[in-house]
């Protein structure tokens, strides 16, 4: 999959976008709100990048983790994670030095359509912290529907959350 926006070009990870993946994972944003995906060495985001690259072809539910690209630095990652009972999660993230520009927006606009449609979903579910304020103008912005607010579990934890659902049209 390749998707060409007016800003960005979303496509699968390479091996040789483990350097960015690294650097982009050490934001303080990265570790507040995603600390999972915090890969403290270069070695560490190659081992994940090389995963991230064997689950496109597989024909298991796996993760899809496709990076962001303006023009050809990688600036972030855009995903489809699979949950519980056949149910997939969005994830998005954006390098620090490259928010607030609408790049997130943008990516996760272009990505739904192509990922529901190669996963042949209906909907796709959206969660993150309800102090990312970041992550809930996005979903808004991309028609996320908010089913809750309030105490929920989120990366392992039990924090003050927000699901969406984003339904196709």
């Amino acid at each position: 999959m390749e998707i060409k926006t007016n800003r960005l070009t979303i496509r699968r990870l390479t091996p040789d976008t483990a350097q960015a993946i690294h650097e982009n994972s050490l934001d303080e944003n990265t570790r507040r709100f995603v600390p999972d995906e915090v890969f403290e060495t270069l070695a560490e985001a190659r081992e994940t990048v090389d995963y991230l690259i064997s689950c496109y072809d597989s024909s298991e539910p796996n993760p899809l983790v496709y990076g962001i690209f303006l023009d050809k630095n990688c600036i972030g990652y855009v995903q489809a994670v699979p949950m519980d009972e056949g149910k997939w999660e969005i994830g998005y993230h954006i390098a620090e030095k490259h928010t607030r520009k609408g790049y997130a927006t943008e990516a996760v606009k272009a990505f739904l359509p192509e990922i529901m449609q190669k996963l042949a979903l209906t909907e796709i579910l959206g969660v993150c912290l309800k102090e990312n304020a970041a992550s809930v103008k996005v979903m808004e912005r991309c028609g996320f529907e908010k089913v809750f607010s309030g105490v929920g579990r989120y990366q392992g934890k039990e924090h003050p959350i927000c699901r969406y659902i984003y339904k196709a049209p």
